[in-house]
């Protein structure tokens, strides 16, 4: 009981996190809310005891494509200057279709039946899954991380371009 009522409260600040990113008016508060929402994944990955999945999710998103949105801010919010404003016209369309999509998911939810077979975990699950992204999954991380970088790359040219001129 004790754990269900931990995953609720974690579940509803990761929910105030997601919409913390989505709401700030601030780009640089948005991608704090957004490394917070993060995190509240990954304990509720945790709380799955899914340990694996939740290191992956601290290592890649944490880690590395929050560090890089938050440089890439850092970097280029002087190139952007005043006239890119932070406002968004299509706020009413997109909560129209989250609102939809959220009836649909609801829907599917109460009247879908979900057959669930609990299966023993192999020994060597960790080994497989590296086995499975070193073979089939390497090139799709690969590039991922070159796209990355050049994204970095491309934020440090604009703001050097910037400050030279």
């Amino acid at each position: 009981m004790a754990l269900q009522v931990i995953f609720i409260l974690v579940a509803l600040v990761t929910l105030a996190m997601a919409l913390g990113t989505v709401l700030a008016r601030n780009l640089f508060h948005a991608a704090l809310f957004l490394i917070g929402s993060f995190a509240g994944v990954a304990i509720l990955y945790l709380l799955l005891e899914a340990e694996f999945i939740a290191v992956s999710q601290m290592i890649v998103y944490i880690g590395a494509i929050a560090t890089l949105i938050v440089f890439a801010i850092m970097l280029t919010r002087s190139v952007m200057g005043r006239e890119a404003g932070a406002q968004n016209t299509y706020a009413l369309v997109i909560g129209a279709c989250a609102a939809a999509l959220f009836a649909v998911l609801a829907w599917l939810l109460t009247t879908v039946r979900f057959d669930v077979n609990p299966q023993e975990v192999p020994e060597d699950a960790i080994a497989q899954i590296g086995e499975g992204f070193v073979t089939f999954y390497v090139i799709p991380f690969e590039v991922a991380s070159v796209l990355l970088l050049v994204a970095l790359i491309g934020a440090i040219m604009l703001a050097r371009e910037r400050h030279v001129q």
